[in-house]
């Protein structure tokens, strides 16, 4: 049998550091990987040296992969091969089903879900829609979370804040001054880290009040962050959720849909208070994160990516394959060639 071709699409940062565990479950099995960046929302620096990027879209069709991972919604329809979503985040409930999460635009023939939570609404659409599989898989993207090998244990306790970047949503002018504040008390290591696309004035703001109890960041990989710290300052941003699948608290400011597992709060004259009763882990706080845990990504053996990899064997060998064709989406693949300017048939 021929070594199987595997394609990774990536039109966001944040698709490295969700692709490269699967890039390396690809590797330990033999099998060949390259990578297509698309847009200019890609930052290519972030590409490492033994990685191997295929330049343009005709490169894609002449490598021809047996399947695409995409940790997005869409991909063109023309690739070769099975098309596979890994997505690019939790669903954390901020738009409605057919807006956000579960929202079925019709480019992918396998979704591999990270949880109960998420199986059983994509497993209920597959089986109305019927152009695509579900296979329950774990993200590949928590594979490192587990492994604190390389971590030291801090002296003082490390609040991380993070913050999406819509205005609507975003927590991060609005708990600015506090979190100056609070910094310059020394009680606590503050490391902060946005969204790719926050505003560029707000991340200056966090920027010039850098120094030895703060400290802003700009990476393609959070994890090593979520081990860091102690507690979460946080909004409605999916990062959250994988803060929580190590078991420590998450507090938030206005979030979309505060549940028991969250320390929701409106008012930032609270968030110091807010920060104290995380850090002591009360006993009902911890059993509401756990069975968050059990819902949302039970897997800890960080063998997701195997799991993914074995997901698509499947579809290779005539298992699981959708009862249907996907739909044509001729405006949208069409606005795809566009973009990529390739007219081939």
């Amino acid at each position: 049998m021929s070594t199987r071709k595997y394609l990774f699409y990536v039109s966001q940062n944040y698709s490295f550091a969700i692709l490269r565990p699967l890039q390396t479950a690809i590797r330990a099995r033999g099998e060949q990987v390259k990578w297509f960046l698309s847009g200019n929302e890609v930052n290519l620096d972030y590409l490492k040296v033994d990685e191997d990027r295929l330049m343009s879209i005709k490169d894609v069709m002449s490598y021809s992969p047996d399947a695409t991972f995409v940790p997005g919604n869409n991909v063109p329809h023309f690739i070769p091969g099975f098309k596979v979503a890994v997505f690019h985040g939790f669903n954390v409930e901020k738009r409605s089903n057919t807006r956000g999460h579960f929202n079925i635009r019709g480019h992918f023939d396998l979704y591999c879900t990270q949880g109960p939570n998420t199986t059983e609404t994509f497993a209920k659409l597959s089986k109305k829609l019927q152009h695509f599989s579900v296979k329950e898989t774990g993200w590949p993207a928590i594979d490192p979370l587990y492994d604190f090998s390389e971590q030291q244990a801090g002296v003082r306790p490390t609040v991380l804040l993070c913050s999406t970047f819509s205005k609507q949503l975003s927590c991060a002018e609005t708990v600015f001054e506090t979190v100056k504040k609070l910094s310059a008390t020394q009680r606590w290591r503050w490391i902060v880290q946005f969204h790719p696309k926050m505003a560029a004035s707000t991340v200056d703001k966090y920027k010039a009040i850098q120094g030895e109890h703060l400290t802003f960041v700009e990476t393609d990989n959070v994890i090593p962050l979520l081990q860091q710290a102690d507690v979460m300052v946080c909004d409605t941003s999916s990062v959250l959720s994988m803060f929580l699948l190590l078991s420590k608290p998450v507090v938030t400011f206005k979030n979309s849909n505060p549940k028991t597992h969250l320390i929701d709060i409106d008012d930032v004259e609270k968030l110091e208070k807010s920060i104290e009763f995380a850090l002591s882990k009360p006993n009902p706080l911890m059993a509401s994160i756990e069975h968050f845990v059990s819902e949302t990504h039970p897997y800890k053996d960080g063998q997701s990516s195997q799991r993914v990899l074995a997901a698509v064997d499947e579809l290779m060998q005539g298992k699981n394959l959708p009862a249907k064709r996907k739909p044509l989406n001729l405006l949208r693949n069409f606005k795809v060639r566009k973009k990529l300017n390739y007219w081939r048939w």
